[in-house]
């Protein structure tokens, strides 16, 4: 017998205070969720019963929110919603930029797949979620990691594992079982996350996806030697002189795929040079490029190494023109990535906090930026993935050929070197055509990795096509297991059935 005071607030039922005879481990009722000592290293500070809406299509579920604390001073945030009908299965999400997610619905400003609870909440999952360990929302902020070891080591692995470790706690305590399955999907940011997981917690899940991954501080180096290229004297080029370019690289290599359709489907088979926009008078304007700008432009497209061999910047995409900026700042005027949005990892990054990144330099610095202690935690750089492969585990990978901030090439290079050391039985890499960063572009960038993931698992079917479609312009395409691309066949160039991956 229970006796217990409750009332609506804010749409849910909030139970206050709950006496029960259950045994501690038991919590049937969401409530119950909120027991003190039920788990350890954790708190729930709440657990309510959120009623369906039609509106948005949620269904009845309950929202658990606990801070989690691992370690002194560590202070990590999770919320769990768990849906009235379980499908059985567990989903985590992970993060974006330098933030964590904690969101039920995507917000507007942010595309790609996965980036909020609610597409999972409808399909059944308990989900989870965390804020990365810190409270900072802001994704280009990095400001928590000031003298906060703690918090960067939760940020860079520690704060996903807690949240699948209470996750699977919670979902076992609310429903009376353990998952059947445990999946992880998310993108950027979040696909570091996953991979992650998979490199230095193999047990926590049982397959990943992981989109367009910051898996190493390259990335950051890169937004450096991208401002270089561009803020060299007479490089910068402007709107006008992108789209130029671009319109040069669609007119030479849009229609090797079978079809013109504003996509160039493999970058690697596009062989146009930018000096052919080069003016013949030496005078820049909107139809031409000075020598200065020509350089620039070869100079972005190119894989940068240093003479030992290691990669400095991998280069953009031709055909990702139209989606540079802001992403990559070609245009006149200072500006400074790693000095502005992302000072705050200098020290930590150079091991000097007045180290000027307008002087970085490839062959100085580059490698030792790999050996500090900050990339130690932070890179998802691994190639060893026995422990999770020899539980079962399922790693699909997938980038859009477009992405103007994580090049596409460094999945590829991953994929590649995972491939060489494990076998390529457990892994798939998908490359999308014409999509940007986690989403949008000329490209179909819609489609559900999750359920190719689940079949893999599950049912051993490993994935070789998807559909993909863009729900602006409404194209479908497939998207093809690497290293097969979409090639146009015969029929409506608006269905995917008109393409065949090879």
């Amino acid at each position: 017998m229970r006796n217990r005071r409750e009332w609506i607030l804010r749409g849910a039922l909030v139970v206050t205070s709950v006496v029960t005879s259950q045994h501690v481990g038991a919590a049937p009722n969401c409530t119950d969720l909120t027991r003190p000592g039920l788990f350890p290293n954790a708190v729930v500070q709440t657990a309510v019963v959120v009623p369906a809406d039609a509106k948005t299509g949620m269904p009845t579920y309950c929202e658990v929110t606990a801070i989690i604390s691992p370690v002194p001073g560590s202070k990590i945030t999770a919320v769990y919603r768990l849906p009235e009908n379980w499908n059985g299965r567990m989903l985590g999400l992970g993060g974006g930029g330098w933030a964590g997610i904690l969101n039920l619905l995507q917000p507007a400003a942010i595309s790609g797949p996965f980036r909020a609870a609610s597409p999972g909440l409808t399909r059944g999952y308990a989900t989870a979620q965390t804020d990365g360990g810190h409270s900072s929302a802001v994704s280009t902020d990095a400001s928590w990691t000031r003298n906060n070891p703690v918090a960067v080591t939760d940020f860079s692995h520690r704060a996903i594992h807690e949240m699948t470790v209470l996750g699977k706690q919670v979902v076992a305590s609310h429903y009376g079982r353990a998952a059947t399955k445990n999946y992880y999907q998310a993108c950027s940011t979040g696909g570091r996350m996953g991979m992650m997981e998979t490199q230095r917690y193999p047990d926590d899940y049982d397959g990943v996806v992981a989109g367009a991954p910051v898996y190493s501080l390259l990335v950051q180096t890169s937004s450096v030697i991208r401002d270089q290229i561009f803020k060299a004297p007479g490089a910068a080029i402007s709107i006008e002189q992108t789209r130029l370019v671009h319109d040069a690289v669609l007119s030479a290599c849009d229609a090797k795929d079978g079809l013109k359709d504003g996509v160039v489907t493999d970058p690697r088979r596009c062989d146009w040079e930018p000096k052919s926009l080069q003016c013949k008078s030496g005078v820049a304007d909107s139809s031409c490029l000075t020598g200065p700008q020509v350089e620039a432009v070869n100079k972005a497209y190119q894989t940068v190494r240093t003479r030992n061999g290691v990669v400095g910047n991998y280069g953009l995409t031709r055909g990702s023109e139209a989606g540079w900026n802001p992403f990559v700042s070609t245009t006149p005027g200072p500006r400074n990535v790693l000095n502005g949005d992302l000072g705050d990892l200098i020290p930590l990054m150079f091991g000097d906090s007045g180290f000027d990144a307008a002087t970085f330099d490839v062959d100085k610095q580059q490698a030792a930026i790999h050996r500090t202690p900050f990339a130690a935690e932070y890179e998802a750089t691994s190639t060893d993935l026995s422990k999770f492969f020899g539980r079962g585990g399922k790693l699909l990978l997938w980038h859009g050929l477009d992405d103007p901030a994580p090049s596409p090439f460094a999945t590829i290079d991953y994929y590649e070197r995972a491939v060489k050391a494990n076998g390529g039985s457990n892994i798939r890499f998908f490359a999308l055509p014409g999509v940007y960063h986690c989403g949008g572009g000329p490209g179909a960038d819609s489609f559900d990795p999750l359920t190719a993931l689940e079949q893999w698992v599950e049912h051993g079917e490993a994935p070789e096509t998807m559909v993909a479609t863009n729900r602006t312009t409404g194209i479908e395409r497939p998207v093809c297991a690497w290293p097969k691309l979409p090639y146009y066949r015969s029929g409506d160039p608006s269905k995917a059935e008109s393409f065949v991956c090879r």
